[in-house]
């Protein structure tokens, strides 16, 4: 774990110089580059992917508060406390003439109780350590880099308010996800991918709304924090994310907002050595079929629950307060749902993100 926390440290570390670079450009000797013109609050946050946006989707908003006439970009730091999972998520973004935005984010996923016992029967099993199964007895973390790009297609959220063209923007995001061992043995069939996404975004200032609807084509699970594809097959898909957001005041939004997910390995089981725990599952189903309760029918599907993965949709309600152009917060509940192994995985959720 401590090598995480250095790790962690090193990609702050650069990511604090990535915004001490951005503060230099909005220096008063370079006034003709930097711009923050935009409304207040109009710019969104960044989202853990690292892209403008809301909590869990990209919109079509450029990051930054730059518009036609030059730069401006951000830092983030978000964090979600979850039963079984520490969310952190560490990134920079910035906005080139309101068309273009470049993002960058480092996610890292300190896993809880349920890994560990499965490292340890995974372990104990095959005889071999984390190496082996990419899963400690205690403290495996997950660790992802993302590289992210937007284009601004046709229209303006602020300026085409007072008609129907929404703006509209397509990008990208490429993953790469270091616990290759892990992946292999949540049956994921990659450990990076790209994605792809149109986000459609409408800002209704006569009613202080924004709504958007965002469709990504991917294969990710878990958003790419338990691999990509699953057993045999990387098969990408089209999945829906939608969200509103409604002013409160001219610094202070509520919204809420809703990702779905795939079902690459949803009900498989993991790979112990060359074994895939889907047949615990099998042998279940078996014993229920004929009546097998008591001790051993309830250790059977206590093993096979602890063993099989899911994947839930995301959803969340947020709250989002802008002090200024060069500072907002936001507190969300998130209800993530099942995440691989682990149940029920609802909590807190903040993130600061500071513009220049």
């Amino acid at each position: 774990m401590n090598g995480n926390i250095r790790g962690f440290g090193i990609k702050a570390a650069t990511v604090l110089a990535f915004g001490a670079s951005i503060a230099a450009v909005s220096s008063p000797a370079q006034a003709g580059i930097y711009d923050a013109g935009k409304v207040l609050a109009t710019s969104g946050v960044n989202i853990t992917d690292g892209a403008a946006g809301g909590g869990i989707t990209p919109w079509a908003v450029i990051a930054g508060y730059e518009t036609n006439q030059g730069i401006n970009g951000s830092i983030h730091y978000t964090y979600a406390n979850l039963p079984n999972y520490s969310l952190n998520s560490l990134g920079a973004a910035i906005g080139f003439y309101d068309r273009l935005e470049l993002s960058y984010a480092y996610d890292l996923l300190p896993t809880g109780s349920t890994f560990n016992t499965v490292g340890l029967l995974t372990n104990t099993l095959t005889g071999g350590g984390p190496n082996d199964t990419g899963i400690d007895p205690f403290n495996t973390a997950i660790r992802m880099d993302i590289f992210g790009a937007k284009l601004r297609v046709i229209g303006e959220s602020i300026y085409d308010s007072d008609n129907l063209l929404p703006q509209v923007a397509v990008g990208g995001f490429y993953k790469i996800n270091h616990n290759k061992e892990l992946m292999n043995t949540l049956l994921a069939n990659k450990a990076k991918d790209f994605e792809a996404y149109v986000a459609i975004t409408k800002i209704f200032f006569p009613l202080d709304l924004l709504v958007n609807v965002t469709v990504r084509y991917t294969a990710a699970n878990q958003t790419g924090l338990t691999g990509f594809g699953g057993p045999n097959k990387n098969k990408r898909e089209f999945r829906p994310e939608v969200s509103f957001a409604y002013l409160l005041a001219k610094n202070v939004a509520i919204g809420a907002e809703y990702a779905a997910h795939g079902k690459n390995t949803d009900g498989r089981g993991v790979k112990v050595g060359t074994l895939d725990t889907s047949v615990v599952g099998t042998i279940t189903n078996a014993l229920n079929n004929i009546g097998v309760s008591g001790p051993v029918g309830n250790i059977v599907n206590n093993v096979n629950d602890t063993l099989t993965q899911r994947e839930s949709d995301w959803f969340d309600v947020f709250f989002a307060y802008f002090p200024s152009k060069n500072l907002s917060f936001v507190a969300a509940y998130a209800n993530l749902g099942n995440i691989t192994l682990t149940p029920k995985q609802t909590g807190a959720y903040f993130s600061v993100q500071a513009s220049f």
